[in-house]
């Protein structure tokens, strides 16, 4: 087999393997004439310190796997072709879609070939050859294999920029039906221990400017919405303590896609959860954004998300004793919980009232939505004009904006096809104005 062939099969393979939210959708067959394709492989993108989007090739080491996931496309009993790259292979096609320019960065995982250590081993020689024969300083984003050696995992760490080892499943209930060859013990061991090596490694570089540095960039993890009967107050509550506890950089949703049939599994009729990972998401950027905590957002009575309002509008509607906030006076963590007020546009509120009193003109202006945040703010003691708030009436008002922009021409593209989440709200999720 050829690297060509192999490279088709094993970015084919890593698509499952999110590296940032849902990024695209499958529009068909295109015109006679036309070009690109919105469902192909093998690039994805992450940002770089400066804040500029920067390309990865997304690859797996080999798609051949020693264990039996019943959700995974690799599993071994799974009939696909498989593939694997030598260490050599591999780094050679990665600094010369490099020096092509096609890509700036790495993105590898893998399924287990044989065992975990081997399997680490090869990932290890693969960066090593393109950290020290070639001399690749660029972004590099490593898998770590669950029941690796430490010692390795070691290794692979200070090899990348970024290390992550996806959790899978929310609970070991579901672990245990769907991937009975894994533990949580088994992942959440690497995760503790680079969690443990970052610690270690800002403290040296804090004390010796040249000390080695372990993934830099911090590590991640993944998490599958929809496979299991999981709820997203349980999935909520495990995103909030992997922050606290592991002190993860981000944690990914991935709405499962059905790839096998399996009387454990969703049909293979059914579509992916895409808008309840959006809401996941959403409900992400709240836990680590705006100052919430995963009680306020759900609970044992409310385990699943409202979904025609986003998390951070059913907070507030179902607490409108918060409400109104004069945004004159207002703190700033107040303002985050507002509606419609993001970060960026908390921050300017915060700054343009040193020089006056705002006014509901001046609020659009700086980038508050007020079509939402109208029900939840005063400007100098008064609300907008002709407004009756009430929590029924505030709800209906805000599901009725969304159906009349949902049923608005002509529609723009959406990021999430038939789910109908607005570009607009998709926007201000990856921007952090929610």
């Amino acid at each position: 087999m050829d690297v060509l062939e192999k490279l088709r099969i094993l970015t084919d393979a890593a698509k499952y393997d999110v590296a940032c939210t849902s990024s695209g959708v499958d529009r068909g067959e295109p015109a006679k004439g036309g070009i690109g394709n919105a469902a192909a492989c093998g690039i994805c993108h992450s940002f770089s310190a400066d804040g500029r989007c920067i390309s990865l090739l997304k690859v797996l080491m080999t798609n051949a796997c020693v264990y039996d996931c019943k959700f995974c496309v690799n599993r071994r009993s799974h009939d696909t072709p498989r593939a694997a790259f030598t260490p050599r292979e591999l780094a050679e096609l990665t600094i010369n879609f490099y020096k092509r320019n096609y890509i700036e960065g790495l993105f590898l995982s893998s399924g287990i070939l044989k065992s975990p250590d081997y399997t680490c081993e090869r990932m290890i020689e693969a960066l090593r050859i393109l950290r020290e024969e070639y001399r690749f300083n660029g972004y590099i984003h490593a898998k770590a294999i669950p029941g690796a050696d430490a010692g390795l995992v070691t290794q692979l760490g200070m090899l990348a920029d970024r290390m992550s080892v996806n959790i899978e499943l929310p609970s070991q209930t579901s672990l245990s039906l769907l991937a009975p060859d894994k533990s949580k013990e088994a992942i959440l061991r690497p995760m503790g221990l680079i969690t443990g090596k970052i610690e270690e490694s800002t403290t040296e570089l804090a004390r010796y400017r040249h000390a080695p540095k372990f993934a830099p960039a911090g590590q991640s993890t993944q998490m599958i919405v929809g496979a299991t009967p999981d709820t997203d107050y349980q999935i909520l509550n495990l995103t909030e303590g992997l922050y606290k506890k592991y002190k993860l950089k981000r944690v990914f949703f991935s709405a499962y896609m059905p790839v096998a049939e399996d009387p454990l599994l969703p049909a293979l009729t059914t579509k992916p959860p895409l808008l309840r990972e959006h809401r996941l998401y959403q409900a992400d950027w709240l836990l680590r954004y705006y100052g919430f905590r995963a009680s306020e957002l759900l609970d044992e009575a409310h385990q699943s998300f409202h979904p025609l309002i986003d998390p951070k509008c059913g907070w507030a509607v179902n607490h409108m004793e918060e409400f109104p906030v004069e945004v004159n006076r207002a703190p700033y963590e107040t303002l985050l919980r507002v509606p419609g007020i993001g970060v960026k546009s908390a921050r300017r509120i915060v700054k343009a009232r040193r020089t006056g009193s705002l006014d509901f003109a001046g609020l659009k202006k700086i980038g508050v939505v007020l079509k939402r945040a109208q029900y939840f703010i005063t400007c100098s003691g008064k609300m907008m004009e002709g407004l009756r708030v009430n929590q029924d009436a505030v709800l209906r008002s805000l599901i009725s904006e969304h159906c009349r922009e949902l049923a608005y021409e002509p529609e723009q593209l959406s990021l999430f096809g038939e789910s109908k989440v607005l570009p607009e709200d998709i926007t201000k999720c990856l921007t952090g104005q929610i």
